[in-house]
């Protein structure tokens, strides 16, 4: 059983900055990357960074240099991953979803967390 916890969005002004967290715990041991994906309406849920359990991390351009992904793993029962997001635009708003996935047992989603860029 793997839970995903997300916390961070909220509203801010374009040019603000707001950090995410994804907090996954449970069956962990084989987790090869964790990232965030985001879907604003009317569109297809993006990738937006993802990072591997060698903190290796691919951006999607439209972030790249605005938006940093980092992790932390405390033993093999916790894993959280970060995205903290600067200069953040109105194109920005979006749900934005935590992803975990595993060399065994899938991938798995967190609920979702609401970001808006607005003045």
């Amino acid at each position: 059983q793997v839970q995903l916890v997300e916390s961070g969005g909220g509203l801010v002004q374009p040019g603000g900055s707001l950090r995410l967290s994804c907090a996954a715990s449970g069956s962990i041991f084989n987790i090869y990357n964790m990232g965030w994906y985001r879907q604003a309406p009317g569109k297809q849920r993006e990738l937006v960074a993802i990072i591997t359990s060698t903190s290796t991390a691919n951006y999607a351009d439209s972030v790249k240099g605005r938006f940093t992904i980092s992790t932390i793993s405390r033993d093999n029962a916790k894993n959280t991953v970060y995205l903290q997001m600067n200069s953040l635009k109105p194109e920005d708003t979006a749900v934005y979803y935590c992803t975990a996935n595993f060399v065994i047992g899938g991938s798995h989603w967190g609920q979702g967390t609401q970001v808006t860029v607005s003045s």
